[in-house]
């Protein structure tokens, strides 16, 4: 055994308890040595793990790629600066004179705010005024309004009383307006008038809900299938829906859409319970009981090489094409402004086979 001296005597020396303090002392300061995981590096590692899972899940099929990226444009929307968001409307504006400014408004991006909704058209007016003019620019007028999900001709105004002016012309119903649509279905007959009068009213199901829906005026009588007239809704107001198909194909149909009147979701409404035919994308009005994603054709699926399971995904086709209104001067007192089909409708029209109609 081995042994030490001490100034007080003889000490005995443990070889055992003395590795073993010495080892603990080696580990004490190692870990002291070891530097923090940093927030940073941290922040870093994750997101680099996110990057790597969303690699992973990005689709193989190109529609599905830009249904996705479609998807994440209209969140990023909402989560950009209000100066970024108005250099993206200022991109798309298509016509502009002393009285207007006209945008092809993007998919995603609703016009008024509400619950949940970060970023709208209405909180940059301001900001979008100045960079077409300068900084003394007064803010943009809305005129009229299409919902978050439709594309299109956007009409702003420069000043009160030009916004006042254009708002009358669609009260009046003296501005033409021209939609396209892909719808499920081919209507029968494939040209005609769709007036029926619409209502808001709650679904009772397992997840309640508010849906605009028809509030005919007649009614086929059980008994003997005559058409009877029934009571009408106070609460319902007339709507009427021109319609053309210009193009069918693939259990899918381009349709030409012009609606007179102006009520809520009236087009959605007249072609998906009024023809039986809604919109491709248009997961709300698709059904009435439920809220849940449209049911797709197998040949529709299959020309859009999409899963059922990833229909919920597909954006709504409807796009305000075309609005005439008498707002010139002289020979050139009608107005026509138009806006092209934004990429995903036109992929979504070549992917089913329908040929865009010439202008």
């Amino acid at each position: 055994m081995a042994a030490a001296v001490s100034g007080r005597g003889l000490r005995l020396w443990r070889p055992a308890a003395a590795l073993g303090q010495a080892a603990r002392s080696v580990c004490g300061s190692r870990r002291a040595a070891a530097p923090a995981l940093r927030a940073e590096e941290l922040a870093e590692r994750l997101r680099a793990e996110k990057s790597e899972r969303e690699k992973r899940e990005i689709p193989k099929d190109p529609l599905q790629r830009r249904v996705r990226k479609l998807a994440m444009l209209s969140k990023q929307l909402q989560q950009v600066h209000p100066n970024v968001l108005a250099k993206v409307l200022r991109q798309g504006v298509v016509y502009q004179n002393d009285e207007i400014v006209v945008i092809n408004k993007p998919y995603g991006l609703p016009v008024h705010g509400g619950p949940g909704i970060k970023n709208c058209i209405t909180d940059v007016l301001p900001i979008l005024a100045k960079m077409l003019e300068n900084v003394r620019a007064e803010p943009l007028h809305l005129c009229h309004r299409l919902d978050k999900e439709t594309t299109g001709v956007m009409i702003l105004a420069r000043s009160k009383e030009a916004a006042d002016e254009i708002r009358l012309l669609f009260k009046t119903r003296q501005v033409e307006k021209i939609y396209w649509a892909i719808s499920l279905g081919d209507p029968d007959p494939a040209e005609g008038l769709v007036e029926i009068p619409i209502v808001e009213k709650e679904v009772q199901s397992h997840q309640p809900h508010y849906k605009m829906t028809l509030a005919p005026n007649y009614c086929l009588a059980p008994e003997d299938g005559k058409v009877v007239k029934i009571r009408k809704n106070r609460s319902a107001e007339s709507a009427v829906t021109r319609y053309r198909v210009l193009a069918s194909s693939s259990a899918c149909s381009l349709l030409e859409l012009q609606p007179i009147t102006g009520v809520k979701h009236q087009i959605r409404v007249h072609l998906a319970y009024g023809l039986g035919c809604p919109i491709l994308g248009d997961h709300k009005y698709s059904h009435w009981s439920k809220l849940a994603p449209q049911k797709l054709p197998e040949i529709t699926l299959k020309r859009l090489k999409l899963e059922q399971t990833k229909a919920r995904h597909l954006p709504l086709h409807l796009h305000a094409h075309r609005l005439s209104l008498p707002l010139g001067t002289g020979k050139d007192k009608q107005i026509d402004l138009v806006c092209k089909t934004p990429d995903f409708f036109k992929s979504t029209m070549m992917k089913l086979k329908l040929e865009i109609p010439e202008a």
